[in-house]
């Protein structure tokens, strides 16, 4: 599936599962659109921001990277999963990520329709990166492999194991960068 228009599916999903309550006389209570090509490891994202005039903003951004490539059906998913987002937050006004109300309303959705379904993870195929760093505990030696530098982090295992599970200083690990192999 190329890229394509996502507004008239917006408005299809805000009919039949929304009430139309993520429109406004006609107009998304929501901006969407698709991501510039970066995000490349979650399907889709609700924000809500201020503008330049202190002004609130939500919007959806749905990616483009992971979603053009694949079955309508996984747009439509992502984009419901979005929505339910936009509808706690702008109808609900209560402040929850994947809580009470998005796994109700999620279960809902499902109930209705056979066409997609709504999860509170995808399992669509993300390209993964080599990592980057390779941490090392100086307790136990074990080594962990990130993508960035994580300031502050430690070992968990020997938090728990020493320190009563609080973290500790003596576990912090060291960073060292992996070198690209060309």
């Amino acid at each position: 599936m190329s890229v394509i228009p996502v507004l008239p599916i917006f408005h299809r999903l805000n009919t039949e599962y929304f009430q139309g309550s993520l429109v406004k006389e006609g107009i998304p209570r929501v901006g969407i659109r698709w991501s510039d090509g970066r995000m490349k490891a979650t399907a889709g994202l609700y924000r809500r921001k201020s503008n330049f005039f202190g002004i609130q903003e939500c919007e959806i951004i749905l990616s483009k990277p992971l979603l053009s490539n694949l079955p309508a059906k996984a747009l439509e998913s992502t984009l419901c999963h979005e929505m339910i987002h936009a509808w706690i937050d702008l109808v609900l006004k209560v402040k929850e990520v994947h809580g009470p109300y998005f796994h109700q309303r999620m279960q809902e959705i499902n109930s209705l329709q056979n066409n997609f379904k709504v999860t509170v993870r995808h399992s669509f195929p993300t390209p993964k990166k080599a990592p980057r760093w390779l941490a090392t505990c100086p307790s136990c030696n074990r080594s962990f492999s990130y993508q960035r530098l994580m300031k502050g982090a430690a070992c968990r295992s020997c938090c728990n194991s020493f320190f009563k599970g609080k973290w500790n200083k003596k576990c912090l690990l060291q960073y060292e960068r992996i070198l690209d192999k060309k």
